[in-house]
């Protein structure tokens, strides 16, 4: 397949989490009816981003894999031969939380998981208080539309993850995030152009809208969207989307270039592993 169509969402959070489930059903058929062959939602996509408050009741937004939301969309991806990236709050038993991404193929078998190895602990983004660190390492899922990986929002600050993905094959790594204003901007610009370039594959990066005033007051950020997908070059394809508004972004990816890149810069043949002797180092 030359040619890969692929879809990322941004969006606001709605108050409650069937009208989310549904909104994100919507998004895969208007995806699905453009020619799209995968769609990634957003991070933790049915829920609000809770990260920003410590608070026990949050948890009651974690289900099982498989579980009834991811169950839910493996029918629909059958029904809709679609491809669904799909960030949920996963509980493995009570009081094992990950920040996890489920992979399901466009027949509806659910291929497998990621879970979220780096997990940050600052102001407003509290989230050692509901995940534990990904336990599942880095992997690469055979879809109908080729290699894809899975690395989450804060993941995307270390470098390690990235190139593990490309050593497994990758040729498109989705990143959903949630992202506030601040520190953030800059390195949201360059961090996945960066990385693609260095690792030679796509990148669908997606960051949520709008402001979740309503569930945490005055502790709410505005997320700033701007979602977008890069090149194996590092190069933008297609326009950036807006920061303000729900957007289904779909772009097609020329895997005809992942080969050509690598053809041209032989990263993968000249890198030195055996001389890297502190990137191991606990």
């Amino acid at each position: 397949m030359s040619v890969v169509r692929a879809a990322i969402t941004q969006t606001d959070w709605t108050g409650d989490k069937e009208s989310m489930i549904a909104r994100h059903e919507q998004f895969a058929r208007d995806a699905a009816d453009q020619g799209a062959g995968i769609i990634c939602f957003q991070e933790l996509f049915y829920g609000p981003y809770f990260g920003i408050i410590e608070d026990t009741k949050y948890y009651a937004y974690a289900e099982s894999i498989p579980g009834p939301t991811v169950e839910r969309f493996q029918k629909l991806a059958q029904a809709l031969k679609l491809v669904i990236v799909l960030p949920i709050y996963e509980e493995e038993m009570p009081g094992l939380l990950y920040n996890t991404a489920a992979v399901i193929d466009a027949d509806g078998r659910l291929l497998g998981k990621y879970r979220k190895h780096h997990i940050p602990n600052l102001p407003q983004f509290w989230e050692k208080f509901y995940f534990r660190p990904g336990t599942l390492g880095y992997p690469v899922f055979d879809t109908a539309v080729g290699r894809i990986g899975v690395y989450i929002c804060y993941d995307r600050h270390f470098p390690e993850g990235w190139r593990e993905l490309g050593l497994a094959g990758a040729t498109i790594v989705f990143n959903p995030s949630a992202t506030k204003p601040g520190l953030s901007n800059r390195l949201w610009e360059l961090e996945q152009p960066a990385a693609a370039a260095a690792n030679q594959y796509f990148i669908a990066a997606n960051n949520r809208i709008g402001n979740e005033a309503g569930e945490f007051g005055d502790k709410a950020v505005t997320f700033y969207g701007s979602s977008y997908f890069v090149d194996p070059r590092g190069n933008y394809v297609g326009a950036v989307a807006s920061t303000d508004k729900t957007e289904v972004v779909i772009r097609d990816l020329d895997m005809d270039v992942l080969r050509e890149v690598r053809t041209a810069w032989q990263f993968y043949r000249d890198r030195r592993p055996e001389t890297y002797t502190r990137t191991g180092e606990h």
